[in-house]
């Protein structure tokens, strides 16, 4: 039996995870990125630069596609080059419809700013033009010839990303007032859950259209910060907004009823994780 074959486009730091997740399972997995010396074993390298279709190779057929590409940048011209037109360039250039598709999206649609709950059926506002965006992306998806499936990622944390980090070591907590939520998501959950749907539709179950995807614990970033400064031993020396989205709380009840469990269910599992072996 043919083994099954992945194509993931912009495989960046999200896309390795799963790359390697998937090849362990002797699935063929084939990585797509401008610079391609990044891509590890077992990953088969395929150079091209999604916002430039004439640098396109002969594309592969596959049997699933996972569009996981990420702006370098939040100006919206570099936002509708990766996530409008690149999509588009790739769907026209594939040799043959995928059986399923993967777009990664963002819980950055939501427009949501006084801690509402939000969930798949949550109106979707933005007011930014990169939200704007991200939803002519989605629609894209969702309108391909292949069935598609888009995961809205709330905020990804995991290895290399220490912005919230280095500001609690830099003595910069969130004040409690305004109360602003916030939602995260572990970068190896995120890979984790990509992971799972595929193995889902292998089995033969039908997966929802969008699903979103959050740990199990929305809080006030003052409180996140408050303990990392505490789990650092770091004195507060300032207090500041650390805003990134409206204030509002995600839930996964739909992720999680799809029988996917959480490595890091929360922050402080996560972060533990981060921190284990480091010093402030």
């Amino acid at each position: 039996m043919q083994p099954i074959r992945i194509l993931i486009a912009g495989c960046g730091d999200l896309g390795i995870a799963l790359g390697l997740r998937l090849a362990s399972e002797s699935t063929e997995v084939v990585g797509m990125r401008r610079t391609i010396n990044q891509l590890p074993d077992p990953i088969q390298p395929l150079p091209a630069d999604l916002t430039q279709p004439d640098t396109f190779p002969n594309l592969p057929a596959c049997d699933y596609l996972v569009y996981c590409a990420a702006a370098k940048s939040r100006d919206p011209s570099v936002y509708r080059a990766v996530y409008v037109d690149g999509l588009h360039h790739l769907l026209r250039q594939l040799p043959q419809p995928p059986k399923h598709l993967f777009l990664t999206s963002s819980t950055g649609v939501y427009a949501q700013s006084d801690g509402e709950w939000v969930d798949e059926f949550s109106p979707t506002h933005p007011t930014s033009e990169t939200g704007k965006i991200l939803l002519e992306s989605e629609s894209i998806a969702l309108n391909a010839s292949s069935p598609a499936t888009v995961v809205r990622f709330s905020g990804i944390y995991g290895p290399g990303r220490t912005h919230l980090l280095d500001q609690v070591r830099a003595g910069i907590q969130a004040p409690e007032k305004p109360q602003h939520y916030s939602n995260r998501i572990h970068r190896d959950d995120c890979a984790g859950f990509i992971q799972h749907l595929i193995a889902s539709v292998e089995q033969g179950k039908t997966l929802a259209p969008l699903y979103l995807a959050s740990d199990d614990q929305p809080t006030p970033i003052s409180a996140v910060t408050g303990w990392l400064a505490k789990k650092m031993d770091v004195t507060i020396t300032e207090q500041r907004e650390i805003r990134r989205g409206g204030s509002k709380r995600c839930s996964n009840l739909r992720m999680k009823s799809t029988g996917y469990r959480l490595r890091y269910p929360d922050y402080q599992a996560g972060f533990n994780a981060l921190l284990e072996g480091t010093a402030p």
